[in-house]
């Protein structure tokens, strides 16, 4: 399975996951899997149908914010307001889960969080997207 990485209580990041690993997600508290990998980036990725499919089926909601390059500010916007508002645990993945801390990152910067801790949590220098 797939090693998600806790960034904080309610907060965690992912490579790529298959369906199964959505199940599972979900079957351990995971209450929303979000999704910042665009479909047909490669061969052997699982169409984000799939995987939405199982995290539903898991019984977790399920939302898709495909972020190409540079997470957007509405792309975080959107992603920040669905962390606050998710009903529990939340998992963020992409191909390796780069997009997705920083598309957390920019978010939780947005709303004010502190850019040292940001930078803490997210494990590596976020200067070139955060600024500073």
């Amino acid at each position: 399975m797939t090693q998600f990485r806790k960034v904080t209580d309610s907060f965690e990041v992912s490579p790529q996951i298959t369906p199964q690993e959505a199940r599972e997600a979900a079957a351990a508290g995971v209450k929303l899997i979000i999704n910042n990998r665009p479909d047909g980036e490669a061969p052997d990725q699982p169409p984000n149908a799939a995987i939405e499919a199982a995290a539903r089926a898991g019984g977790a909601d399920y939302l898709y914010i495909p972020v190409a390059g540079r997470p957007t500010p509405d792309q975080a916007a959107r992603q920040a307001a669905a962390v606050a508002g998710a009903a529990g645990p939340v998992l963020a993945f992409c191909r390796s889960g780069t997009r997705s801390i920083t598309t957390w990152a920019l978010g939780e910067a947005a709303k004010g969080r502190d850019r040292a801790e940001l930078v803490r949590l997210a494990g590596y220098d976020l200067a070139p997207v955060l600024g500073g």
